[in-house]
This record gives C-alpha cells, sequence and structure tokens, in this order.
C-alpha cells in the first residue's frame, strides 16, 4: 500500500481547484506519463517541467522591441478600430503610442464593449507579448497581458512556459501545478547528505518549485542543480527498484541444474553447417555456469544481426534437456515462433529430441493433446508465442524459459513464464538482437547479467549500403529487374500500410500496386494489420521462393530468415531510427551470396538525416550503430518507446545524465549491501522514493520477503 503522505499526490487531478472531466482527457494527452493513463494524477503535473521562459524584465520602447521576442511595453491608448460587423477575417486593432513610435495591439474576435474597457482611449497600459512587423508596422497579437501600471507592480516578471495543445492555456497549466505544488508534504531525505552537499542540490521539494519556477534560461538545462536532482531521484529509484528485483528473482528459489553430457549437443554441433564462434562459445559457457549454479539464472544474450543467437538459445535448451528438465522459448510473433520450430524440428529429428509449437493459432483436441504431452513431460521442448504463459499451459519440468526479442514483452509476461517451473521459478535466457548501449542496459537491464555475440558466423559477407534520393526510383527498379531474372529475391520495406493525406510517406499497399504493375505475381505483400494467417501464407511463399520480391513494412524487422534474399530496399530511409534500419538490412546477407542494401530518401535531408545515413552505409557494426544511434536520437527510438530521453523516464536525459545513472547504479548497490529490506531511517525514506516513481512492483518484493 502507498503512503498515507502521498495520497494527496497520487489523487486524480480533478481534485485541483478548476479541473473537470473535459480538462483532465486533456491533461491525460499532455502531461509526461512515463506510464501512459487515461486518468492523471496530481503528481503527473509536477513532472510536466516548463520548456521555457517569458522574461518580462525587459522593457524596451516601441522602437526599439526586436522582432519574434517577448516584450513588455508601457504605452498610451491612441484609438480603435472594429471590424465591420461579422467579418472574422478581419482583426481588431487598437493603436498605442509611446514617445519612439506607434504599435497596433491586435485581437481576432475581440468585442468593442470589452476592448474598450479593458483598452480605454487615453489611458496608459502595458502590454506584454510577442511583436512582429506586419505591412511595415510594429504589432503586438493578442498580448499575454495587458494590465495597468498599478496591476503591473503584482505581475511576475518571469513566468514559465509549458509544452500545451488545445483547450491547455499556459494559465490554466500554471494554476494547476501551483496548486499541485502545496500538496508536496513534508518528506523525509533520502539522499545521502554529503552527495547532496558535493552537488550543492536542494532538497526534494525545494527542487520542485525551483524547477516551475525558473529565474533565467539557465534553470531549464539538463543541467540546473534543480533538475539534476530530480533526475538522480528518478534514476536512483529505478536501479533500486532493478536491484530489489534481481535480489528476489535470482536468489529466491533458484535450483542448480546438473547438467549431463549425454550426447545431445554433441549432436545438434554435429549437424550445424558452420563452426560455432569464440563469442558463441564464450556465452554458452556462461550460460552453462549460471544454469550449474544454485542460484537462478537471470541473462541477458544481445547479438548483432546475424551473430547466431538463436543457436545459442538451442544449446542452453539441449544442457536442459540432458539435465532432465524441459524448456521452452517464446517469440513475439507467430511469423518468428514457426520459423524457430521449423528450424528446431529439423535438428531434433537427427538429434533425437522432441519439439512442439504452441501459438494462438492450435486450438480444440489438437491444443489438448499437446497440454497433456506436455504436462506429463514427452515434449522436451516448446516453442510458442505469448499463448505459452497461459494458466492451462503446464509443465512437468520447466528448467529453462528463453524469450526472444525481449523488449517485446513486459516484465510481467517474462515472471509469469518462469514461474512455470516446477516448485520454483525456471531459469531466464533473453536474447535480443537490438545491440544495446550501456546507459540503456543500466536502465532496461540493469537486473540482469550480459553476454554478447560479437563475431559472425564464417562465410557471410559484408552487405553492401548505397543511399539513393527517391527520385532515382526508375534506375532502382531497372535493377531489380535484371536481379529478379536471376532468381535473387528481394525485399521492398516502405514506412506506412495505406496512403496517407497528411504524411508524403510511401505506402505499403499503393507500392505493392507500383510494383506488381512491373513484375507480376511475382510481388507479395505483407503488414502488421494483416491477419496471422494471411500474413504468414505470404511469409511462406516468400519463403519457399514461390514470391520473388515482398513488400513490408516493419513486421519482417525481426527474425525472417530467407537465405536466398539478396537486396534489401527501405524506401522514406529517413524517417527510420539507425538501429531499426540496421535490423532492416539484416534480414539479407544471410547466405554465401553477395547482397545490398538500398537507402531511398526524400530530400532535402536534415544534419541528423545525413548523419544517419552516413553511419548506416559505413558500418555494419551494431553496436557502433546503436551508441550512434543514441547520440541522434536517444535511449526511446533504440528501445521502440519514446522519441527521445531515457525510455520510461520523464525527466533523465541523455547524454546530459549519463553519469548519474552510473552513480545511481552504484548507490542502489550499495544501499542494498548494507540496508538489503530498507529498514534504516534512511531505506524507509527510500520506500517512499520508490513509490514517487512508481516502482511499486520493487517496494512490494520487501514485504514478500
Amino acid at each position: 500500500m502507498r503512503p498515507m503522505t502521498l495520497s494527496a499526490l497520487f489523487a486524480q487531478v480533478q481534485q485541483l481547484d478548476g479541473i473537470g472531466p473535459k480538462l483532465a482527457e486533456k491533461l491525460a494527452r499532455l502531461v509526461n506519463n512515463t506510464v501512459a493513463r487515461s486518468d492523471p494524477r496530481v503528481i503527473d503535473l509536477l513532472w510536466h517541467f516548463p520548456s521555457g521562459i517569458t522574461d518580462r524584465r525587459q522593457q524596451p520602447r516601441i522602437a526599439e522591441a526586436i522582432e519574434g521576442t517577448i516584450a513588455t511595453i508601457k504605452v498610451r491608448v491612441a484609438s480603435h478600430a472594429a471590424p465591420p460587423r461579422g467579418n472574422k477575417k478581419i482583426p481588431y486593432r487598437v493603436t498605442c503610442a509611446d514617445e519612439s513610435g506607434e504599435m497596433d495591439l491586435v485581437f481576432f474576435r475581440g468585442q468593442k464593449n470589452f476592448m474598450e474597457r479593458l483598452l480605454p482611449v487615453g489611458e496608459l497600459r502595458i502590454a506584454s507579448g510577442r511583436v512582429e512587423h506586419y505591412a511595415g508596422k510594429l504589432q503586438m497579437t493578442h498580448p499575454d497581458h495587458v494590465v495597468s501600471e498599478e496591476e503591473f507592480k503584482t505581475l511576475e516578471l518571469i513566468e514559465p512556459v509549458y509544452p500545451l495543445m488545445a483547450g491547455v492555456s499556459n494559465k490554466i497549466m500554471r494554476r494547476g501545478i501551483t496548486n499541485a505544488i502545496e500538496l508536496i508534504p513534508p518528506l523525509e531525505e533520502w539522499q545521502d547528505e554529503a552527495w547532496l552537499k558535493q552537488n550543492k542540490w536542494p532538497s526534494f521539494e525545494d527542487a520542485l518549485r525551483m524547477v516551475h519556477l525558473p529565474q533565467d534560461y539557465d534553470d531549464l538545462l539538463p543541467n540546473a542543480p534543480a533538475r539534476q536532482r530530480l533526475a538522480f531521484d528518478e534514476l536512483l529509484a529505478s536501479q533500486l527498484a532493478l536491484a530489489l528485483m534481481r535480489n528476489s528473482e535470482v536468489t529466491g528459489t533458484g535450483r542448480a541444474l546438473l547438467i549431463k553430457n549425454n550426447g545431445l549437443r554433441d549432436k545438434i554441433i554435429s549437424k550445424l553447417p558452420f563452426k560455432l564462434t569464440g563469442s558463441q562459445e564464450h556465452a554458452l559457457d556462461e550460460i552453462y555456469r549460471d544454469m550449474a549454479s544454485k542460484n537462478r539464472m537471470l541473462r541477458l544474450l544481445q547479438g548483432d544481426v546475424g551473430s547466431g543467437k538463436t543457436v545459442v538459445a538451442l544449446l542452453a535448451m539441449a544442457a536442459t534437456v540432458e539435465a532432465g528438465a524441459q524448456a521452452a522459448l517464446m517469440a513475439p510473433t507467430e511469423v518468428l515462433a514457426r520459423q524457430h520450430f521449423a528450424d528446431f524440428q529439423e535438428i531434433a529429428e537427427q538429434s533425437g529430441f522432441s519439439v512442439a509449437l504452441l501459438t494462438g493459432r492450435e486450438k480444440g483436441k489438437t491444443r489438448l493433446a499437446l497440454l497433456e504431452a506436455l504436462q506429463k513431460g514427452e515434449i522436451d521442448m516448446l516453442i510458442g508465442t505469448h499463448a505459452l504463459f497461459q494458466k492451462d499451459v503446464e509443465f512437468a519440468d520447466l528448467g529453462l524459459a528463453v524469450i526472444d526479442e525481449q523488449h517485446r514483452f513486459g516484465v510481467q509476461q517474462r515472471m509469469a513464464l518462469q514461474a512455470k517451473g516446477k516448485n520454483t521459478d525456471a531459469d531466464v535466457l533473453v536474447m535480443t538482437a537490438t545491440p544495446i548501449p550501456r546507459t540503456l542496459l543500466l536502465t532496461n537491464y540493469g537486473d540482469m547479467e550480459s553476454s554478447q555475440l560479437t563475431d559472425k558466423p564464417a562465410g557471410r559477407k559484408p552487405i553492401t549500403t548505397r543511399v539513393l534520393p527517391v527520385e532515382r526510383i526508375d534506375e532502382v527498379l531497372h535493377g531489380l529487374e535484371r536481379a529478379l531474372a536471376t532468381g535473387t529475391q528481394i525485399y521492398w520495406v516502405c514506412p506506412l500500410v495505406e496512403e496517407s493525406e497528411h504524411i508524403d510517406l510511401a505506402a505499403a499497399d499503393q507500392r505493392h500496386a507500383w510494383l506488381k504493375r512491373h513484375f507480376g505475381e511475382k510481388v507479395g505483400l505483407v503488414h502488421g494489420q494483416m491477419k496471422s494467417d494471411e500474413k504468414d501464407a505470404v511469409m511462406q511463399d516468400f519463403t519457399d521462393g514461390k514470391l520473388g520480391l515482398l513488400v513490408a513494412t516493419t513486421v519482417i524487422e525481426v527474425g525472417v530468415n530467407v537465405p536466398n534474399a539478396t537486396i534489401m530496399v527501405i524506401e522514406h530511409a529517413e524517417r527510420f531510427g539507425l538501429s531499426q534500419l540496421h535490423q532492416l538490412r539484416g534480414r539479407v546477407g544471410r547466405g554465401d551470396q553477395q547482397s545490398s542494401c538500398i537507402l531511398l530518401y526524400q530530400g532535402p535531408l536534415s544534419k541528423t538525416g545525413q548523419s544517419r545515413l552516413k553511419v548506416i552505409r559505413d558500418s555494419e557494426d551494431g553496436f557502433r550503430i546503436a551508441e550512434e544511434d543514441l547520440r541522434l536520437r536517444g535511449g526511446g527510438e533504440l528501445l521502440g518507446t519514446r522519441q527521445s530521453g531515457l525510455p520510461g523516464f520523464g525527466i533523465a536525459q541523455l547524454p546530459e545524465h549519463g553519469d548519474l545513472l552510473s552513480a545511481a547504479r552504484d548507490d542502489a548497490e550499495l544501499i542494498l549491501l548494507r540496508d538489503p529490506t530498507l529498514s534504516s531511517p534512511r531505506g524507509v525514506a527510500l520506500k517512499t522514493l520508490l513509490y514517487l516513481f512508481e516502482r511499486d512492483a520493487a517496494a512490494k518484493l520487501l514485504r514478500s520477503g
């Protein structure tokens, strides 16, 4: 249960004065929730930081006002010019003057009576707003404030400006946040006093007040003391939660798998068309060591495109079978699950183990028979989708759960699968084909040990990557015609499924129709909006060589393996993240033939767009590409969660807070070493921190042992 002291902060925003249901609905779409929800709470307003300030300290004369800036000018009202009745296109103009010149205050749909009360002719008024020139004259459209000299004495000279949307003005947002700040209760300090003093950071409450009352543009920067303090709070909460989760998952009720070498792994290795790479053997050593430990394994296997993660997973699962237990592999899509099953089944028939497939498509008697065989221990390895962690799926003795493409699943899904173990949770191996920079490893996978596959199987040739403007598409078309004539297969990736009036991007269905006019029935189409069986049928036709050219969206980004496909065309490549481009390019170059990737872009390119395409053209090193993606776009794009900043975070940003992340990890480890149950005075305060940043699940682990 959340501490009572925090109840007011976690109440719905409608508890604040002036916020009704309609405004709350708009705020739900606006405030920077790290977890999307339809009912924003008071604390969500506090995490919605200003992005700018209005500085009224500069009060120039009319002639000195700089176009495009916010100016605060004392003027005398000269005359009113109301538009003709019923004409909404002509604004209401009020001409004002000072000793240096004239300026118009402009109001669209201004009411004459109201305007004459607001700006009486002959009176002095102070107007504040953005100034611009129109028809050779200075004007201020819809001033932020128009006040008398007496009223100006109480007007804030520096006002924070927030990210807004239609129906939510800066005034409304400020009022809500001001009311929210008053609800912050007195809280015990959870940060180390010496650490606060060393960094010259304020208290938590003072930091929030300072963030929402910036006194200068420097106060808006990520390295401002108040923002650093709150970023570190958020990072410490995250790292503490990960450490608690790791302690619970790894040291809970693990068991040592007694792996016996009965020859199964040797048989599998002998059937492979290539030798294991050095990094595959090293990763397997780490995995076998974890499995033999009495602590539960929780390991992340990172591997660049084509580095052989699936083989490592198969051998880890085979070691589990040699230990007398069962293994499961969960894939994010049915296409990928069926592909894994086909690969495993071929080896199983030659090596002597049993493997089965469970997806949402298996129903009725077929499903019941499979579940019965699984419960009796007649199935050594089970491959499937989300269907694996449903309640009626019971193993005789699940020893290892492998999760492919970890970022497609949540922690709860991972824990649901590993909990299928007999009298204990199973060992867990999660895999990702998206190389993850160290910073994101700490934030998203800090509860896991990590292994990396850095080599590619022998015989793989480098992929030639070309960057071309979309205007040369006819030239590309002629090249594809020659390639198809030789039996080569081709992918053509588009960023949208259907043509949009609002976004001028290639649409998969439109491009499919265009290519089909050129190449006929050789052209197929696959995208995420298709039904699973339709999608699978098209993918199978492409795998079997019945289709020569496959038009697709990013549904083919992960796991699709057609060695005969040697050309990848990515249209509007400038719209994709670097890591996504690298994953898509990795669908070719999977055989022993020379492969190529063509990146078609729509100019003109921004500097970031140019840098991104240059990196992907010049490098096939997924880890280097991931670091560049992080630098250019932020961590969210790498893991598919946000466009910038750290994924799952509202305050912390990269690269500005990278050093704070390492410090937070070290601090979390030291805290739990000294106080594993968080029962000391600081530990109790840290529990409040976990709740503040909604790491409640970690706090519950403390109570459950």
